[in-house]
């Protein structure tokens, strides 16, 4: 157990916020996490993260030892895209899940790259080196760090929405703006615990699309790009538009085509190097049955004339 320490000399300042600054080798997700989990003392009591500190406050901050990593690694083939000694990109497939869960201990990506290379350990024991997710059945790149250093960075990025992630979606219906942005708080669904929902006290949470092709007035293949990174938020925010993603077992209708679920990839990823300050960005093509169903909706629409822009995101 690590103990830290300190005297607020910036008052009416988030606890969490404050935190994060004096320390920036902790996330501000992970303090967070650690003032919820009441390791974390203002003037010996526990406070919340939003609590406002105040001038001369005494803060004490109790860090666990990290976990000893026990998930197995397991010799999965990976489609690695990108890998240095700070970061790897991989292309994960759709039907794998990104981490170690209930009901889901092992087959993962994160077994994967534990018998590829070493992740960092600021996640823990299920769920190291992973800077944000995917859906078991979203396909597509995902960005994974190797040291505390590149994760801390990446972590830092997305917060301060300075990466890039976006996704290409089949949608139900002829959305008809070209573009917009879907600005909706989401949390868990208060009808059905497993799904979540755009609820008034939820997380921020904005998606922003582009109509690339409409398939009659019965599909939409759209473009869209995160600002927030929610559960399921695509997924969610497109439903709530009443647009639900094509395949969707959990947000869509019962008609829909079959697929092997939603039919969403994460399809262009940029973000600045941890140690380098490069600007990286990567892209990946459609799985096979996403492009096939397209192919085919192309046909049974009389779609000859695709946009240019569709064509380079396919």
């Amino acid at each position: 157990m690590e103990e830290r320490q300190f005297t607020v000399d910036q008052p009416n300042t988030r606890l969490d916020k404050l935190i994060a600054n004096q320390f920036p080798d902790l996330t501000r997700s992970r303090v967070s996490k650690l003032i919820k989990d009441g390791a974390v003392l203002v003037n010996h009591q526990v406070q919340k993260p939003k609590y406002q500190a105040q001038l001369h406050d005494q803060v004490i901050i109790k860090i666990p030892t990290p976990e000893q990593l026990d998930v197995t690694p397991e010799a999965i083939p990976l489609d690695v895209v990108y890998e240095d000694d700070q970061v790897i990109v991989v292309n994960k497939p759709q039907g794998m899940v990104v981490h170690p869960a209930p009901g889901h201990p092992n087959h993962t990506l994160v077994n994967a790259l534990l018998a590829h290379t070493k992740l960092s350990s600021i996640n823990g024991t299920f769920r190291p080196g992973i800077v944000h997710r995917i859906d078991k059945d979203t396909s597509g790149l995902l960005m994974v760090a190797k040291t505390d250093v590149a994760h801390q960075s990446l972590t830092k990025q997305l917060q301060e929405k300075t990466s890039r992630r976006k996704y290409l979606a089949l949608v139900h219906g002829n959305i008809r703006e070209d573009q917009g942005t879907i600005d909706a708080p989401l949390g868990r669904s208060f009808k059905d615990r497993k799904k979540q929902a755009v609820v008034p006290d939820g997380r921020h949470a904005v998606t922003h699309f582009r109509v690339l092709q409409r398939f009659g007035t019965d599909y939409t293949l759209v473009e869209c790009e995160l600002e927030t990174g929610r559960t399921h938020q695509i997924r969610v925010h497109m439903q709530y538009i009443n647009h639900p993603l094509v395949g969707d077992p959990l947000y869509g209708p019962r008609k829909t085509i079959k697929g092997n679920g939603q039919f969403l990839h994460a399809a262009e990823l940029g973000f600045t190097h941890p140690t380098t300050g490069k600007a990286l960005d990567f892209h990946s093509p459609l799985t096979s049955i996403f492009q096939q169903t397209l192919d085919k909706l192309a046909k049974q629409y009389g779609v000859t004339n695709l946009e240019e822009e569709a064509k380079h995101e396919w």
